[in-house]
């Protein structure tokens, strides 16, 4: 069994994994390191893949280095695919995920990643399997929260669609100019990425993901709220099958009993 841990900036997620089969997704909110320890014994994890846009306590590496075979993704990481990113030491490690995600649910197919979460990130990757890029947007609700704190008077609103494009109140005018207008910029993007790659598949993750998939006039999208786990996990996979990866050494060995 596989665990990914994905770390953000405002959610933590972990997924349990027989092989390439997602069994349990979690999210987690208080669990301390006991907490994290025990339920990987309870269901006999051997190998934790780790993924944070965020500085993590010490002890967490180490004890996971202790009791697992483990990897945490860093631009150094070995990739199942080909990372042709200009800058790799500032690329964000979920991106990373995102399309590792894509990779392996979607082999050999042009691939758009739309994160809708904190950010709006759009990633691609082709199906010869090469990571091109891709662009970095706010939020929706970074916007909301924006207009409402530059501004003297307006405020903040209720994430939402109004039914008219035209707003007909402050409050319906800020979400059009909020929701609606992340929304028609998603698309807009889309139409760029698909006059490069056809066919290309869209794949909507992230928190916001299930509004902008009700919001969106693009065809034949797949929403995987657990994209990056899926791609935490495949990349866990391709390190423990290369002779250069420390988990190699792990695979099949029994080390999930910390009592």
């Amino acid at each position: 069994m596989n665990l990914a841990l994905d770390i953000g900036n405002t959610r933590r997620k972990t997924g349990l994994f027989n092989g390439t089969r997602l069994v349990e997704s979690r999210l987690i909110t208080d669990w301390s390191l006991d907490d994290l320890l025990g339920y990987c014994n309870q269901t006999g994890v051997r190998n934790v893949v780790l993924s944070s846009v965020v500085d993590i306590d010490i002890s967490l590496n180490k004890a996971l280095t202790q009791y697992f075979g483990f990897l945490e993704l860093t631009h150094e990481t070995a990739l199942p695919f080909e990372n042709k990113y200009r800058t790799p030491q500032s690329l964000g490690k979920d991106r990373l995920a995102a399309v590792a995600g894509a990779q392996a649910l979607l082999p050999q197919q042009h691939c758009l990643v739309v994160d809708c979460g904190t950010c709006i990130k759009y990633d691609v990757i082709t199906a010869s399997g090469e990571y091109l890029g891709g662009n970095i947007a706010p939020g929706a609700q970074m916007r909301a929260k924006a207009m409402h704190a530059f501004t003297a008077r307006l405020p903040e609103v209720e994430m939402g669609m109004p039914e008219d494009f035209i707003g007909h109140s402050t409050e319906t005018a800020l979400q059009n100019g909020a929701f609606r207008g992340a929304a028609l910029e998603i698309e807009g993007f889309v139409e760029l990425f698909k006059k490069r790659f056809s066919p290309l598949q869209l794949i909507l993750t992230g928190g916001d993901a299930a509004f902008f998939q009700a919001n969106l006039n693009i065809p034949n999208l797949i929403l995987e709220p657990n994209l990056t786990l899926y791609g935490l996990n495949n990349i866990l996979i391709f390190n423990a099958a290369t002779k250069m990866s420390p988990l190699r050494g792990f695979i099949g060995d029994s080390k999930t009993n910390l009592g």
